[in-house]
């Protein structure tokens, strides 16, 4: 059974600064927000005081994306970020089972593995050596091109992913997969 909970307890705070060590102009988020530039001309750090949150660096969600749990993040360029933070979008809080097919090709092609835990190599584990596509089913990922967590990232949340190419992902591979378990408050 899936169950995800929209009280305020689930709800997440950000705070965005223009310059790094939590300088400058700030700019306070509690959900999605597909382009920070209205608010903010740039983003070089944070505070996350509640929620966990995938911060990007382009807007509209695009680009490459980190995962945020609470705490702070005063310099960007340390996490592996050129630029600043272009938009964001809150993770909601996801209790019950967590499960995941992933597929070899794009449109659900070639060999199915079917995830209810963790995998930190699908080589490794399954003998697949590329992941174009996967439908998510319950529960919230975070997909990394390395094995072992490592490497670029991707959040999926429920829904299908048909070809991973046509999200703009074409030179990245998945290699790994992690359910996002942390409580989120």
């Amino acid at each position: 059974m899936d169950t995800q909970v929209d009280s305020p307890s689930n709800m997440g705070k950000i705070i965005f600064y223009e310059d790094r060590n939590f300088q400058g102009r700030s700019y306070e988020c509690m959900n999605d927000c597909p382009d920070m530039s209205s608010y903010l001309s740039r983003c070089h750090s944070c505070r996350v005081e509640s929620g966990c949150f995938m911060v990007y660096d382009r807007p509209n969600f695009m680009g490459n994306q980190f995962y945020m749990r609470r705490g702070e993040y005063s310099d960007y360029t340390r996490m592996g970020m050129s630029d600043s933070i272009r938009s964001c979008r809150m993770i909601p809080m996801h209790r019950g089972q967590f499960r995941m097919r992933i597929y070899e090709r794009e449109n659900f092609g070639g060999q199915m593995m079917e995830l209810m835990d963790d995998c930190d190599s699908i080589m490794d584990r399954y003998r697949m050596s590329d992941c174009q596509s996967c439908n998510v089913m319950d529960g919230h990922w975070l997909m990394y091109e390395q094995p072992h967590f490592r490497g670029r990232m991707m959040y999926m949340r429920p829904g299908e992913y048909r070809s991973f190419r046509e999200m703009g992902m074409s030179n990245m591979r998945f290699m790994s997969m992690r359910r996002i378990t942390d409580m989120c408050q």
